[in-house]
């Protein structure tokens, strides 16, 4: 197989390996098609409801055009009607602060990070909305933002 045929097969396992995961509830990303994010630009999800107990993470695509360590990310969950009831300022890590190397996992010059929401709620929640906090017009090397549920294990 040409290396070009490895690199178009790469993708295809991993989703196939990815896809296989039952305990997923909702998984969705959001592209930023200049590969930055816009300090107005908000990404948001509407989630299906659900009656299981979940897990919430954000997911961050990124690539070495990152400046920055860490990213300050705010969210903010509203109910069916639209009315907000919970935000909270995250700041997650994307490079090790000691050498330099990203955090999450990846390959080439692009990586994902996933980082659990510390969600204060016990109330059901059908859309949750991020806005980037780091000051900077243009957040240069962000390729995406996701948003995934999981099942909780149960602690039997």
């Amino acid at each position: 197989m040409n290396k070009i045929g490895g690199l178009f097969l790469i993708p295809f396992i991993l989703i196939l390996v990815f896809s296989c995961n039952s305990d997923r509830v909702f998984e969705d990303y959001k592209g930023m098609e200049t590969q930055s994010w816009h300090i107005a630009d908000t990404v948001a999800f509407d989630l299906p409801q659900s009656d299981e107990a979940i897990s919430s993470l954000i997911g961050i695509k990124y690539n070495v055009d990152y400046q920055f360590r860490n990213l300050y990310v705010k969210y903010f969950l509203s109910d069916s009607l639209g009315n907000k009831f919970e935000s909270q300022l995250l700041n997650v890590s994307l490079f090790d602060s000691k050498e330099g190397r990203p955090t999450g996992a990846g390959f080439g010059s692009s990586y994902t990070r996933f980082d659990t929401l510390p969600l204060q709620t016990k109330k059901q929640f059908s859309k949750i909305e991020f806005v980037q906090y780091m000051r900077v017009e243009d957040l240069k090397g962000i390729e995406a933002i996701g948003f995934k549920q999981v099942e909780k294990e149960s602690d039997n």
